[in-house]
């Protein structure tokens, strides 16, 4: 039987060699293919849920990784904290599973572009402090301010508060079909799913507003990366970029998964798909 000790090395041990865990790999390759060097490499385990049976145990547990990347003349720290999951048979590892990426529900996912305010005037400019945005990304990445609710999928809604942090005005409430803003106990569309936020950011003329940018090292710390993971014209998944690697590539942080400098193309993400798309907005305009 496993001592307490020998079960989480097990762990480990299953999440860095077992070939399911192709997101992993894929992390490892992409560093190595962009020029990067992963000088340090460490693992932790927070257990938070067990469930025992005659023969099986069932158990969920977070994985904190951190990787202290050599970028060049630079370096950089890669966090994440991963959602996993084990099965026991009898003192056996039978199976083992990280779900790195949640994908919203089609319910949730299809909050479409009616959401988007169409005012016919100019665009009103506004001050974007991106220093601060990237400043509460960084304080909150691994965690939850206890002055917003927290979602289970909170990838849209954390991105939201950094916005706010930066600056960014609200307007539309209380009218959650309308606008970008959070009141309490309640909130607009845009301020917490993904797909109605990308929309809001193409087509926002007042408040929060935004320009596109066709290549992702046009972005600067404080702009915002969606993610259609499907390529099926509905938006999963986005993330603020947080600082760039040596080629002036952006490095993201995120919920749902929490990250930190995760490299902005998700290719190690289980939800990634050869057709994911992306939409590049600069903050401000």
């Amino acid at each position: 039987m496993y001592t307490i000790r020998s079960y989480w090395e097990d762990i480990i041990k299953h999440l860095l060699i077992q070939e399911k865990e192709v997101w992993l790999q894929r992390k490892v390759q992409g560093i190595m293919e962009r020029g990067q060097q992963i000088k340090r490499a460490t693992f932790s385990i927070r257990p938070y849920h067990r469930v025992s049976f005659d023969r099986d145990q069932y158990v969920q547990y977070l994985v904190s990784i951190h990787l202290y990347v050599k970028d060049g003349l630079k370096s950089f720290l890669e966090e994440g904290i991963y959602s996993c999951q084990s099965y026991i048979r009898d003192g056996n590892m039978m199976e083992q599973n990280t779900i790195t990426e949640k994908l919203l529900s089609p319910s949730k996912t299809n909050l479409t572009p009616q959401f988007i305010e169409k005012d016919e005037e100019a665009r009103a400019p506004f001050t974007y402090n991106r220093r601060e945005a990237v400043r509460y990304a960084e304080q909150w990445w691994d965690s939850y301010n206890p002055a917003y609710q927290h979602f289970d999928v909170d990838c849209t809604n954390y991105i939201s508060q950094c916005l706010k942090a930066g600056g960014a005005p609200m307007a539309g409430q209380p009218n959650r079909s309308k606008g970008w803003w959070y009141g309490g106990k309640n909130w607009s569309y845009s301020w917490s799913v993904a797909h109605s936020l990308r929309w809001y950011l193409s087509g926002a003329r007042q408040g929060l507003i935004a320009g596109e940018a066709a290549e992702a090292h046009q972005l600067s710390p404080g702009d915002i990366i969606c993610y259609d993971f499907q390529g099926d014209g509905r938006f999963d998944h986005t993330t603020i970029v947080v600082s760039k690697d040596s080629q002036g590539e952006p490095l993201v942080n995120a919920h749902t998964t929490n990250s930190r400098q995760r490299f902005w193309s998700y290719t190690d993400s289980t939800a990634y798909t050869p057709n994911i798309q992306y939409k590049f907005f600069r903050i401000g305009g």
